[in-house]
């Protein structure tokens, strides 16, 4: 690479990590705190993977995604998730419709997954049958109505939410399923401080109105130059370690995995750990992965990827708490060397 090559990159790296500074100002004029659930939805909206959030209602998953699809110039549409939903009510259908002559034609009419940015509101709530057929959309990238396919604009963002709390009348989504997702994200209750900033914020007479900032092909700008970020050997072996550490019966696996987990994590959370890395140093306007990336991108690439055991299940073990021991092991090898 020439100098002036490098010194290209270095300005436009200065230039993203301006435009995702400016991004997260401009969300935060709505979301009250949040910040590593508002940091996780934009790498992955720049890494062009989709995300997952679970959380208790009430707590804005709904609305940062409303304020996000503010701030980005893309189209948007929000999914109510419900057991009579239909595959057609997401993807769209072939209908009979007059051809402006005096005969008919099949007309396909685009369903809501057309939108460049899309919420898959409580989608645990609708059928196995429509859960896949929006799944398959995130994955492939196109639909397909009888012998047609139809290709998606790019970006492609699917934002899906669910309540871990009530179960009854859900359809849970399979494991095959939740690995699609590249990022599951946690949302947590607020703090005390925060809640006393909501309760000004959201109770008076005006609310702020956040600016558009970023287009699509910005972000797809930001996407192509992310990938190009070279990560150092030792940094891949330490994704390696991680991921191999979250499967019992491996040598570098702790006792509580060799006893709570059935599953470790798989290899396309070696994927999104790589890519989500790569994607954060961009953002914060470096053009190396550190260390720090992928330990901060290991939980919401990994935690959906554990499958407990019986005995995990029964004494309420959650992937978090794995993942929490496994990262410390880890990062406790390496420091030895």
């Amino acid at each position: 690479m020439t100098t002036t090559e490098t010194e290209e990159i270095e300005r436009e790296v200065e230039r993203i990590a301006e435009e995702i500074g400016q991004v997260r100002r401009e969300i935060a004029k709505v979301i009250v705190g949040q910040e590593d659930i508002v940091e996780g939805v934009l790498v992955c909206l720049v890494a062009g993977g989709h995300a997952l959030l679970e959380g208790v209602p009430g707590l804005g998953k709904t609305r940062l995604v409303r304020t996000l699809a503010e701030v980005l110039d893309l189209s948007f549409a929000r999914i109510q998730f419900t057991p009579d939903l239909m595959p057609a009510d997401i993807v769209g259908t072939t209908v009979l419709s007059e051809d402006g002559g005096s005969g008919r034609a099949l007309e396909f009419r685009e369903g809501p997954v057309f939108a460049s940015l899309v919420l898959a509101d409580e989608i645990n709530r609708a059928t196995p049958k429509t859960q896949s057929a929006l799944l398959e959309v995130m994955q492939e990238g196109s639909v397909t109505v009888g012998r047609t396919t139809h290709r998606l604009s790019e970006p492609h963002f699917v934002l899906a939410t669910q309540n871990p709390l009530e179960m009854e009348g859900t359809y849970p989504l399979p494991d095959a399923q939740l690995d699609r997702f590249l990022f599951k994200l946690a949302v947590a209750f607020p703090s005390k401080g925060d809640l006393r900033a909501i309760a000004e914020r959201t109770t008076a007479s005006v609310e702020a109105t956040p600016a558009r900032v970023l287009g699509g092909d910005r972000i797809l700008a930001m996407r192509r130059l992310s990938r190009d970020v070279v990560v150092a050997p030792h940094l891949v072996d330490f994704a390696i370690d991680i991921l191999e550490s979250t499967h019992p019966g491996r040598g570098a696996a702790l006792p509580e995995v060799s006893r709570f987990v059935q599953f470790g994590a798989s290899p396309r959370g070696l994927q999104a750990m790589l890519l989500t890395a790569k994607t954060r140093a961009v953002m914060d306007g470096r053009f190396a992965v550190a260390r720090d990336d992928l330990a901060w991108s290991a939980r919401p690439s990994l935690r959906h990827r554990i499958i407990l055991n019986f005995e995990g299940e029964a004494e309420g073990i959650s992937t978090d708490e794995i993942l929490g021991r496994v990262l410390g092991r880890v990062e406790e090898r390496e420091a030895r060397g």
